[in-house]
């Protein structure tokens, strides 16, 4: 196998890996990681522009990147947890590979960054959201007579009353907002569905 046999086929490999690249999405977020003398970048605006150039020239080498949302305080944390040094670019990029695998994340298909990053941001809230129900319902622990995990059956109570909303309701588009008031902070969650010849389509997100 020659040399050039060689860089032919790193390059055909290299367009199979996926990529994901860990996004500063606000000027707070960016001021932030500009106390480590390795991140170079010294204006928000042209951060974001070289972001999407970098995307833009990905998707056109035909690599996928999914985008993640960086945040600089999560960061910190997880780096002294893992005993790193947060000035290095091998450090982001091993806390970015975290967030691929466990954070929210945004697949780039080519769109404008003004409208990836509204689409990144309600996703870090869907999950935090999530997440955050997820604990409460957890807490609940079982119910002291039966045995019964009392968060499941909130759940599960809850789906089926979703559904039977959903079924009942006229056909068209529907738009349903639930609120909690929680102790800590409220949640809110949003579902959009539409009905079409009586099939229900949901907005998965």
């Amino acid at each position: 196998m020659t040399h050039t046999d060689s860089l032919t086929m790193r390059r055909v490999l290299r367009r199979e890996i996926a990529g994901t690249l860990g996004l500063l999405t606000d000027e707070h977020d960016f001021r932030a990681m500009r106390r480590y003398r390795s991140f170079t970048f010294e204006d928000h605006q042209t951060y974001l522009q070289q972001v999407e150039a970098l995307l833009k020239t990905r998707a056109a080498q035909g690599t996928h990147t999914t985008v993640a949302l960086f945040d600089p305080e999560e960061y910190a944390d997880y780096c002294a947890e893992k005993g790193l040094d947060p000035d290095t670019p091998s450090s982001r990029s091993r806390f970015t590979a975290e967030l691929a695998a466990t954070g929210p994340t945004v697949p780039y298909e080519g769109q404008p960054l003004t409208d990836l990053v509204p689409t990144l941001v309600d996703e870090a809230v869907r999950q935090a959201t999530w997440d955050y129900a997820s604990t409460l319902l957890a807490r609940l622990g079982s119910c002291a007579t039966c045995g019964e995990d009392l968060g499941r059956s909130a759940f599960t109570r809850a789906s089926a009353l979703l559904v039977r909303i959903l079924d009942t309701a006229p056909p068209g588009h529907r738009h349903l907002v639930c609120s909690v008031s929680g102790t800590a902070e409220p949640l809110v969650a949003v579902l959009h569905a539409d009905d079409h010849d009586g099939v229900t389509e949901l907005d998965e997100a």
